[in-house]
């Protein structure tokens, strides 16, 4: 392995340079050996890069933090619960973060620095409640509230995830079912009314589309694909993507479902740190980017900026006006009473039962909403199909 080195020389001189040893340990007492003072070593990452692995789930993520937070209460060594837990490990992308973590610790590596290293399989915040941990020598129960927070935040995203998971099946279901109807059954009926004098132009437009649909189906399915693609290219689009950012909290249905499942995230992260031992503008850093909202980010941004001048929490929160009364009221409460993190607790909990009735309330309400629509749809292509069929039957002989 190479290592890159920050070091003082014999002449307490700054230098830096490339090392070349088995680990990390080695590296550091040959420059030892040469008569330098250490500063700062990190591995050289060589080779192509490393290929992005498949997400890890929450569920596993939750599952190690409580596994690895139980080992360590335990009393064994960290290396070797982490080696353990990398050999039980299921899925493969997080089971070499891991495998890679003890190797970097056993060879000298602070775990803090082990699991950044890891990014993006360990997100800033999971790194923070580390680092905090380690620090504060309570590295079991910071990966225990780690665990849980990751835990909470998959039950917000299967809600969120059930309230839109039933439009998208029925919106598919629509689509299919209109693509079978043009395929299979309007060459049928264009057959039945064939010797028809006149056909309505609605009528004619769904004959002309079976036929080009049949005859020349490839051409359809680049032109989904470039579609697709060009609407991808779109929606990532950055005014598209602030235009988003800007309004989704405000959209019909599903806007305030949102907004509360940002403000769940953003309380329950917040009290997660803080009761990890990480200092209050040290958690907001992490709790405002991860809340999910870049409106969340940026108000906090601010706040923390009032809040180095002097100001309290809830002042500096309130000013930006994205945050409702009763958040900044159970922080102000917190912080008069030194319990914040509990407080933060006991709104993300509200917020997060909110969010579950939101979700099923959505549910409910789009259900007959989506049937309906999938009624029309079928029902305008029956009815225009049908149509010259009608008109010939009643039609009066000349």
């Amino acid at each position: 392995m190479e290592f890159t080195y920050e070091a003082l020389n014999k002449q307490g001189q700054p230098v830096t340079g490339k090392v070349t040893a088995e680990n990390q340990s080695e590296a550091t007492e040959r420059l030892r050996e040469a008569g330098v003072i250490v500063t700062k070593i990190e591995q050289v990452r060589t080779g192509t890069k490393k290929k992005k692995g498949k997400k890890v789930p929450l569920a596993d993520m939750s599952m190690f933090s409580r596994q690895l937070a139980a080992m360590l209460d335990a009393g064994i060594p960290v290396t070797q619960a982490l080696s353990t837990l990398a050999a039980q490990t299921t899925h493969q992308t997080l089971a070499g973060s891991v495998r890679t973590i003890a190797e970097e610790v056993e060879g000298g590596a602070a775990l803090s620095d082990a699991f950044a290293n890891q990014k993006p399989v360990f997100s800033d915040l999971y790194c923070s409640m580390v680092a905090a941990g380690e620090i504060g020598g309570m590295l079991d129960k910071t990966l225990l509230a780690m665990s849980n927070q990751l835990h909470k935040d998959k039950q917000l995203k299967d809600a969120v995830k059930s309230a839109t998971s039933y439009p998208k099946m029925v919106g598919g279901m629509a689509v299919i079912i209109c693509i079978v109807m043009i395929i299979f059954m309007v060459p049928t009926f264009k057959e039945m009314t064939a010797t028809a004098e006149e056909i309505n132009p609605v009528t004619q437009f769904i004959y002309n589309l079976s036929d080009s649909l049949r005859a020349h189906w490839y051409f359809y399915i680049v032109g989904l694909a470039v579609a697709i693609f060009v609407i991808r290219l779109i929606v990532k689009s950055p005014p598209v993507q602030n235009f988003w950012e800007n309004h989704k909290m405000k959209f019909p249905l599903i806007g305030e479902l949102l907004a509360k499942t940002i403000l769940a995230r953003f309380c329950r992260i917040f009290a997660t740190l803080l009761a990890g031992g990480v200092t209050a503008i040290k958690a907001l850093e992490t709790a405002g980017p991860t809340s999910g909202s870049k409106l969340v980010a940026n108000a906090v941004t601010d706040a923390i900026e009032q809040i180095e001048n002097g100001r309290t929490i809830h002042e500096s929160l309130d000013e930006s006006g994205l945050f409702p009364p009763m958040l900044v009221s159970m922080i102000a409460i917190g912080e008069e009473a030194g319990t914040l993190p509990t407080m933060l607790d006991k709104v993300a909990e509200f917020y997060e039962e909110d969010v579950t009735s939101l979700s099923k309330n959505l549910g409910t309400t789009l259900e007959p909403l989506m049937m309906l629509l999938l009624g029309l749809v079928v029902g305008f292509l029956l009815i225009a199909l049908y149509l010259p069929v009608f008109q010939a039957a009643t039609a009066t002989p000349a």
